[in-house]
């Protein structure tokens, strides 16, 4: 797979005067999308604006590809088909940024609830670097030659987007992608840098359920129950044994119960207590690992409580799964060589893995075997970076309702960056 094609001064230029250009474009789209956030499976309005961007610039446009997934193709000639991905989705989280574009939008979930809703993991930059990328190789498709296939993914903080689009055909119906890229801003990045990992990039995350039996009752009287909040209690401390005392201190796993529920009223012993867990990991084999372990200390408490063996725990793995992300390293390595040439080497930054999930990685574990590379955007301006830390503070992270990039200057640069990943993968 290795490269090692140079992009050449001439095109470099054209490609920086170009996103230049489309940032000014892509900068109001974004204030745009930040303003009107639609939640997982419903960018409705969000995936129709990602469409009509994709007609402007002249690709063949696919709608509501397994839900509201969009899918554009531009053919170039003869030459590598490379994918772009963008996610569409916002979270159920109320902005507190005090911006011009803030969102104040309400949205119903699929329980019913009513929440705010803000674009606060960057997806509003996402698709509006996207699009001033695609609109800036179009511009310069003398410069390149092959097929652009992209797509803006619905759902990708509910991880079931890019799994939907691939049922659907994206890999079939579609030309198949020789490369596939993205973004994800990261707030611990200057704006104007980007970070690059040649390997594990995010963890993949699976969600596990545990309901917990007893035989319930009055308070007054636990000698006559089985108190399924006393046994929820022992699994949880159990499960903290799992990582430290079963996996190696060299595989990286988490193991956190986020929700434990059970009772009604003081006085009363309750029949059922349910936990809700969240795994991450890199290794399929560890989390098998980890799984079983599960399964074994919740049937163990309960067995220890007395509880007979037809109302033990049972624990539901839920099907919906983020895989690891994992870099192609030539790829990455390729990438690095493209980026290093549009931003300079010192802009280029060698980030370590983290345990947050990103349902990109699906799209490399495919049978057809995609090499795929996620990118960091670094989106944090420098002068409030420097007066963070003078204060001994940090960025707003992501999932924050202050998240609070500096806007144009990360889509100028994810702009240059991406068209010139695209330009040298394709470079005639």
């Amino acid at each position: 797979m290795s490269i090692q094609i140079s992009i050449f001064a001439q095109t470099i230029e054209k490609i920086n005067q170009e996103a230049i250009l489309q940032t000014k474009y892509s900068l109001k789209l974004c204030k745009h999308l930040h303003k009107n956030p639609e939640l997982s499976f419903q960018e409705f309005e969000t995936a129709k604006r990602m469409a009509f961007e994709l007609k402007e610039a002249g690709f063949e446009v696919t709608e509501n590809v397994g839900g509201n997934s969009v899918v554009g193709v531009f053919k170039n000639g003869d030459g590598p088909v490379v994918m772009l991905r963008t996610d569409m989705d916002a979270l159920p989280i109320e902005e507190k940024t005090n911006l011009e574009f803030a969102s104040t939008k309400i949205a119903e979930t699929k329980d019913g609830d009513e929440v705010a809703v803000m674009h606060a993991c960057g997806h509003d930059i996402h698709m509006s670097t996207w699009t001033g990328t695609v609109r800036t190789l179009v511009a310069l498709k003398n410069e390149w030659k092959g097929t652009l296939l992209v797509i803006a993914q619905q759902a990708e903080e509910f991880s079931g987007g890019a799994g939907e689009a691939i049922n659907a055909g994206l890999f079939t119906k579609f030309p198949t992608p020789d490369f596939a890229l993205a973004y994800h801003i990261n707030p611990e990045l200057l704006a104007g840098k980007i970070g690059l990992v040649g390997g594990p990039v995010f963890a993949g995350v699976k969600t596990v359920e545990i309901t917990v039996y007893g035989k319930g009752g009055h308070g007054a009287y636990p000698e006559k129950c089985i108190d399924p909040i006393v046994i929820a209690s022992r699994i949880v401390l159990d499960l903290q044994t799992i990582v430290s005392r079963e996996i190696s201190p060299l595989e990286p796993i988490v193991v956190t119960v986020g929700s434990i529920h059970g009772g009604t009223r003081p006085n009363i012993i309750p029949d059922e207590v349910k936990m809700e867990l969240t795994l991450r990991y890199y290794s399929d084999a560890a989390i098998e690992k980890v799984i079983a372990a599960i399964e074994r200390i919740s049937v163990s408490a309960a067995e220890m409580a007395g509880m007979p063996h037809d109302e033990l725990p049972k624990v539901l793995v839920s099907p919906v799964e983020t895989p690891p992300v994992l870099n192609n390293p030539e790829l990455s390595e390729n990438i690095k060589g493209f980026a290093t040439e549009i931003l300079g080497a010192d802009n280029i930054l060698e980030t370590s893995p983290a345990m947050v999930g990103e349902d990109f990685g699906k799209y490399g574990r495919t049978p057809e075997n995609i090499p795929i590379c996620l990118i960091w955007l670094g989106s944090t301006n420098s002068e409030l970076m420097k007066e963070l830390l003078e204060k001994g503070k940090k960025p707003a992270p992501l999932h924050s309702p202050n998240l609070n990039p500096d806007y144009e200057k990360t889509i100028e640069t994810g702009i240059k960056v991406m068209a010139g990943n695209v330009i040298g993968l394709m470079g005639k």
